[in-house]
């Protein structure tokens, strides 16, 4: 049985990668045909279509009354997305980020994860909560396109008009990539499921990491290719999208037909959620300091989703340096890291501040002499 979960992640793995080649050409192709920026193509379409593999196994969780599993998936593929596939991604190339993004985009992402924490306080979320987190979402989703389309100039949509073979070509790319996605998800999810359910690991860690890390994968995959191929908007847009989208959509959708709401652990409240806030509230200072994600910053998330991942494992076994590694983390690595953040910002905006005050001195001193 272990060598052939094993083949499903591999299989999955490889189909995954086919997956994300065609998903990024089928939306850059798309973004150029319907005059929306790359950016607005990876917030929405893009977004939803690797989210996929999370609602469907959130939608089967719901179903089979596994609701640690479901929270665990959301909240783990969250933290997956901004520290795990943001991380990698500017890794392989430095992302710029657009103002939208900063403006708009990551505080949407911040106030549904602030608005799923509240909700979760009373250990449920119930049906009234799903309809606020998809109302969030929907409200969203609408501002993003009728932003890209007022930016849009009237020449712009005319240039960018396509015959309608092109447009189909591009939807089939688009349609074939998210299948290919979902279908290697699901594979590699069934595999590492199995094994990890075989070892003894209860359903909101087997959530909150192998599935979690699983259902990520398209976003993993979708984001480098984009990386790689130079789509910074889409690799970029994906990893928020699919955060705003995860906690609004397939969070939500699933708490409408749940027996009594889906359950959220205590665990999850007391620690994962708060994680997952703050995983979020992280993008903001650094896509701030100079609009950009800089490689370094992109080692720090990555080194932060490892750290994360160990102290799950240590405290699933309940093994005997569990207690060290926390108190390590607590005490050193976290107020390094906020120090170095705060730092980075302040930098800077010092840095900001001097070229202006410069140029204010430059075009006073003539004044001064005539």
């Amino acid at each position: 049985m272990e060598a052939l979960d094993i083949g499903r992640i591999i299989f999955g793995l490889v189909v995954l990668v086919g997956g994300g080649e065609l998903l990024v050409r089928g939306a850059s192709g798309l973004a150029a045909r319907w005059g929306l920026s790359p950016l607005v193509v990876g917030l929405t379409v893009v977004a939803v279509g690797t989210s996929a593999p999370e609602f469907a196994v959130t939608v089967g969780a719901v179903l089979r009354d596994e609701s640690d599993l479901a929270v665990g998936n959301v909240v783990g593929s969250n933290i997956a997305n901004v520290l795990l596939v943001l991380g990698l991604a500017a890794i392989v190339l430095p992302l710029a980020v657009k103002r939208q993004l900063v403006r708009f985009d990551v505080p949407v992402m911040i106030v549904l994860s602030i608005v799923f924490l509240v909700c979760a306080f009373d250990g449920v979320i119930s049906t009234t909560d799903g309809l606020l987190l998809l109302a969030l979402w929907l409200i969203h989703t609408a501002s993003t396109i009728v932003l890209s389309l007022r930016e849009t100039s009237p020449s712009d949509e005319g240039s960018d008009a396509a015959p309608t073979p092109k447009v189909l070509a591009c939807l089939l790319l688009l349609v074939a990539g998210i299948a290919l996605l979902v279908v290697g998800a699901n594979q590699l999810v069934t595999g590492a499921v199995n094994i990890a359910t075989s070892l003894g690991v209860n359903g909101l860690v087997i959530g909150l990491t192998v599935v979690a890390v699983g259902t990520s994968l398209p976003e993993l995959v979708t984001s480098l290719v984009a990386a790689i191929r130079g789509e910074r908007d889409i690799a970029i847009g994906n990893v928020v999208g699919s955060c705003i989208a995860n906690i609004g959509l397939v969070l939500a959708v699933p708490a409408f037909f749940a027996s009594g709401g889906i359950r959220v652990a205590p665990a999850a409240i007391s620690l994962d959620i708060p994680l997952m806030v703050a995983a979020a509230l992280a993008v903001l200072p650094i896509v701030f300091t100079g609009f950009a994600v800089q490689r370094w910053e992109g080692t720090l998330f990555v080194a932060l989703y490892v750290a994360y991942t160990a102290y799950l494992v240590l405290n699933a076994t309940a093994h005997e340096t569990l207690t060290g590694f926390s108190q390590t983390m607590v005490f050193l690595v976290l107020p390094l890291v906020v120090l170095t953040v705060v730092a980075t910002v302040l930098y800077d905006l010092h840095r900001r501040t001097v070229p202006t005050e410069r140029a204010e001195g430059s075009t006073s001193a003539p004044e001064q002499q005539s």
